[in-house]
Formats: structure tokens, sequence, C-alpha cells
């Protein structure tokens, strides 16, 4: 298995592959992610880029996360916070460091996890919505559902309301369906 650093790679790459296809009629499409739509999904995972490159930098992410990350080009907002991303999860002793996020300090490895998961599952929210679920990287769902299982589950996240009640899936779906099915989204 690639480390959480490869796998944020190939999860930027996926969601990039995916937001770039989508049109602008497409960004009002629902989402599995109950009450936001593409646009909504899309501005919460650039933003969320955004806070966590600066939390690995130290700078000052320049806006809030409820705020317009998007602006009039989101494909190109999204390659943007991509790159910013990618190259703050490459900084020396990333998954050895605190990171000072929303849900409190997190060891490295820890926020890793969280990032991976937001990019993988949003990813996946708007490849189903805007009808590419062939862009989905299956083997990448895959892991992620069984480092979740691996960890202990994430029930503990579900009263919060971070994730729903699990949905059944079948043991044969794609992975893909599964995680989603897993975090608690029908779609």
């Amino acid at each position: 298995m690639d480390s959480v650093i490869d796998q944020i790679d190939r999860a930027l790459d996926m969601t990039g592959a995916i937001v770039a296809t989508v049109d602008d009629d497409r960004l009002v499409a629902p989402t599995p992610c109950r009450e936001w739509d593409v646009r909504a999904v899309l501005d919460h995972v650039v933003g969320g880029m955004h806070l966590f490159a600066a939390a690995l930098t130290g700078m000052d992410a320049g806006a809030e996360h409820e705020d317009d990350w998007l602006g009039i080009d989101p494909r190109a907002a999204y390659a943007a916070a991509a790159e910013v991303d990618r190259a703050a999860w490459h900084r020396p002793d990333v998954l050895t460091a605190t990171v000072h996020i929303s849900m409190g300090d997190l060891p490295g490895s820890a926020a890793a996890m969280v990032h991976l998961t937001e990019l993988v599952v949003h990813g996946v929210d708007i490849a189903l919505a805007v009808h590419r679920p062939d862009l989905a990287d299956d083997e990448l769902c895959a892991e992620l559902l069984a480092a979740m299982q691996a960890m202990g589950g994430i029930d503990g996240f579900r009263k919060p309301g971070m994730f729903d009640a699990e949905v059944p899936v079948a043991a044969d779906a794609p992975a893909h369906q599964r995680l989603l099915g897993y975090v608690g989204r029908t779609w």
C-alpha cells in the first residue's frame, strides 16, 4: 500500500480529473453529500485544501472555510489549490508535525488521514453527481475504506454529524460505492 502522502497525491489527481469534467451547468447538480450541490462540495474541498496547506506551512489561508474559494473558474480554483496542497504535504517531517485544524491539534499522520478522507469521499460525491463514476479510483477507495476499518471505524464521527449512519451496500459493489455507503451516503 502507498504511504498516506502518495494516497493524497492519487486523491488530488483523481478529484482533479473529475473536476475537469464538470461543466458549469453541472455545478448545481445534487450530490450524495446531502444538502450540497456540486459547487458547494467543490468549494468545501478547495477551501479545505487551502486551510490544510496553511496549517502545514504556518501561513495564512487568506479566507475562512465557508468563504467562496471558487470564484468564476471552479476548475482553475481546484487546480491551483491542488498545487498548493500537494506542495504542503510534501514538506519534510509533515507526518510527525502537530497540525492545528478545526478538529483540534492532530498528529500529522492523523491530519493526513482526515484530509485524504475529504479528498476521496468528496471526489466521489462529485463523480456521481456528474455521472462519471468511471473516474473514481476504486483501488484508492478500497484502501481508504480498509484503513478506516483498521483504525477501529468511524462511529465516533457519526454522532457529531461528520458521517451519517452506514448505508448497506452489496459486498461485491464497486469500492467507491462501498466507501460512500460506509460513510452514510446514498446515491
